[in-house]
């Protein structure tokens, strides 16, 4: 059996230990849920406040000019970008991940318009619903003249020439299963078509290599392991080669060549500038930049390995700890193909959780019946896979799940 004192030696040689002191962690708890919302840096208070008291309480609308705000979505964008293996002016912070994911599925099926034959969005099933929502929406915007179609299992034996884009999310949120980049993007290409790529999982989780993968199109959420804030702006990549050409379908004032020139018609931005739309949330972008900052000298091959030693450490505690309880992992058991989360079946997930939770170990809920337990890197120990594990097996002995407070549902899961 793996011993507290098994993880304080695996702690002993954790090289991102030095990060976790860029966040303030409430003390008593265990916090599984970065997947979902990431941690508050211990700087993102104090830079707000000086934008609010300072930046915007005495310098008002000077602000745009002499703190630099019309530039965060560019200086922003570049942060994420080293993240992603893209260039610096491929990626831009703007708007959600939903408004960006409609951009580049109107802009794709405009460029893949001369292929008349080409009438299918391809995704997942499975796929995250707000993926699939605008998908449906904008077919539907469009007169409905093309076919989402969803498949199970394996999605590289679905491509051919009927297919005018697929949307497709990197890591699966349910399950954690990491999709092979480079092998679809080359399948994609292959047969004549784009992938845009949702990276809401997996940006600042795992290595991201768009240019070395051969992405074009890609998307993400700036709140989960970015470490922005509850709502964070989203980013989009738009690959450099295809930026003189593609059409946006929002366009807003942000995104004109020449914006404070007050053009009565668009003129896209000739780069990346030209998927902004609407005036930027400055106090939103500082909060993101902050985040971003918790990046800062570490290595994505170094979190890589302590994201996976912490999510094998948690999958063999469960074994050893809770085995008796009827868990079932549903996340893949191959390193190559697993994020940055783990998730079990129960029939009382939901219940479990809730106990969980008020016992300091949070991580969240997902339909219809999985425990998701996300591992950041950043500020996770191998002593807290213990000590999670050890108090939901506490939970299970005693039955505490069973309180009937626990079985109410939230609005928020």
């Amino acid at each position: 059996m793996t011993t507290h004192t098994d993880c304080e030696l695996l702690d002993r040689d954790d090289a991102l230990a030095f990060a976790r002191e860029r966040f303030a962690l409430p003390a008593g708890v265990i916090y599984l849920d970065g997947n979902s919302l990431g941690a508050l840096p211990v700087h993102t208070a104090a830079r707000l406040a000086d934008a609010v008291t300072q930046q915007w309480g005495t310098g008002l609308i000077r602000s745009w000019n002499t703190a630099g705000w019309v530039n965060l979505p560019q200086q922003v964008g570049s942060k994420i970008a080293a993240l992603l293996g893209a260039g610096e002016d491929e990626v831009v912070a703007a708007d959600s991940t939903s408004i960006n994911i409609f951009k580049l599925l109107a802009g794709a099926l405009k460029l893949a318009a001369t292929a008349s034959k080409r009438r299918v969005i391809l995704s997942e099933r499975g796929n995250f619903p707000t993926d699939l929502y605008i998908a449906q929406g904008l077919n539907e915007f469009l007169g409905g003249g093309y076919e989402l179609r969803l498949v199970d299992g394996n999605i590289a034996d679905a491509f051919d020439d009927s297919i005018a884009v697929a949307l497709i999310t990197q890591v699966d949120y349910r399950t954690g299963h990491l999709h092979d980049m480079a092998k679809l993007n080359a399948i994609a290409k292959q047969a004549g078509t784009r992938i845009v790529w949702d990276l809401s999982h997996s940006a600042g989780a795992v290595p991201v290599a768009l240019n070395a993968d051969g992405a074009e199109l890609a998307v993400g959420c700036g709140y989960k392991y970015l470490n922005g804030g509850p709502g964070a702006p989203a980013f989009i990549y738009l690959a450099k080669k295809l930026q003189s050409d593609f059409a946006t379908p929002l366009a807003g004032w942000f995104g004109h060549a020449a914006p404070f020139a007050f053009d009565g018609k668009y003129r896209p931005a000739p780069g990346i500038e030209r998927m902004q739309c609407g005036t930027p949330s400055v106090l939103a972008m500082l909060a993101l930049q902050s985040g971003l900052e918790t990046f800062d000298g570490v290595s994505m091959d170094d979190l890589r390995r302590k994201s996976l030693s912490l999510s094998d450490l948690f999958w063999k505690l469960m074994d050893e700890y809770c085995g008796q309880y009827g868990f079932a992992c549903v996340s893949p058991r191959e390193r190559a193909h697993r994020g940055s989360q783990l998730s079990f079946a129960h029939p009382q997930a939901y219940a479990i959780m809730q106990a969980l939770i008020e016992r300091g170990v949070i991580g969240d809920f997902r339909q219809p019946n999985l425990l998701r337990f996300g591992f950041t890197p950043l500020y996770l120990r191998h002593v807290d896979m213990f000590d999670a594990v050890t108090i939901l097996r506490d939970v299970m002995t005693t039955e505490a799940w069973a309180d009937p407070r626990f079985q109410q549902r939230n609005q928020v899961t």
